[in-house]
């Protein structure tokens, strides 16, 4: 390998890095109160009206934080997400770069099955890479105590360690179903959003353009969370305080839950996590299309 090509391996590396951690640090700063309404639904188990805490919507619910955990508890949780979400989001996109050169199937250009397939892989290896960093958070955001009251991401982070080591009992609690739920909801976003924008025009008018890409990928992000919300649910329930039931095992997870609470159980947090992943799944895919079109120029010229 020649080190011209070397240099634009490496060159096409730190864009493809740079864009999508960009993408992913802006997404997850926008939209990360909405994936705490999200799992605060998911880990309610059998709630009555006369708990105080039930919620009954969103705006409910947002409500009756701000009452009891005050203003900043939207962002409960926030900062194992901040510290992991640029190499997160990198990899992510990095990998999916990477996995399409591999699933090209010997055709000269990436076909459907090609961007579903890198998806899929790509969201495995995020998966593995985030979840720690998902325990910690889901904890955080489980505990309905006001902010001022509230253990510190380190506090979470070293009891967890101290009682559960690193393993599948531990930080890695719950790896299963992440794996599952990033590795679905990666295959149909990444694989509808390249496959239907490679058969829109490109408009000649900058502002028509970016709400092309904003339209599909909202779309691409809205159904995804739809197919991929049981896995989510599941690694709710096995990563959060589990009281009376112990969840073990992702599919044994889903089972109880169908079992006990019916099957739109599988499906708590349903809108929440699409008013979070729709506009946040479009902001992620535009901000890295302008960030590598911007940084390709800087790096290329």
């Amino acid at each position: 390998m020649t080190r011209r090509t070397t240099d634009n391996l490496l060159k096409e590396a730190v864009i493809q890095i740079g864009a999508g951690g960009s993408a992913g640090f802006i997404e997850v700063c926008i939209m990360h109160p909405m994936d705490l309404v999200k799992t605060r639904f998911q880990l309610q188990v059998k709630p009555t009206k006369l708990d105080p805490l039930y919620y009954t919507g969103i705006r409910d619910c947002m409500m009756k934080m701000y009452k009891t955990e005050g203003l900043p508890a939207f962002w409960k949780g926030i900062l194992p997400p901040i510290v992991v979400e640029t190499p997160k989001r990198a990899v992510k996109f990095f990998t999916f770069e990477q996995y399409k050169q591999f699933f090209l199937f010997g055709a000269s250009a990436p076909t459907p099955l090609t961007f579903s397939c890198a998806g899929f892989f790509a969201g495995m290896t995020e998966a593995i890479l985030v979840n720690p960093f998902e325990v910690v958070k889901v904890k955080l955001q489980s505990n309905r105590k006001h902010v001022k009251e509230s253990p510190s991401t380190f506090a979470v982070t070293r009891e967890i360690v101290s009682k559960y080591g690193l393993g599948l009992n531990g930080l890695n609690k719950g790896l299963s179903a992440t794996i599952m739920r990033n590795a679905v909801f990666n295959s149909f976003y990444f694989g509808f959003y390249h496959s239907v924008k490679g058969y829109i025009p490109v408009r000649e008018e900058p502002w028509l353009e970016f709400l092309t890409k904003v339209a599909v990928g909202f779309v691409s992000g809205s159904v995804a969370s739809c197919l991929n919300i049981p896995f989510d649910v599941a690694k709710s329930r096995i990563q959060g305080s589990q009281g009376d039931t112990q969840y073990r095992g992702t599919l044994n997870t889903m089972h109880i839950v169908y079992k006990t609470e019916g099957f739109r159980a599988l499906y708590k947090g349903l809108l929440p996590k699409v008013l979070r992943l729709g506009p946040g799944g479009a902001i992620m895919l535009v901000v890295y299309d302008y960030m590598h079109t911007y940084l390709t120029k800087k790096f290329k010229e």
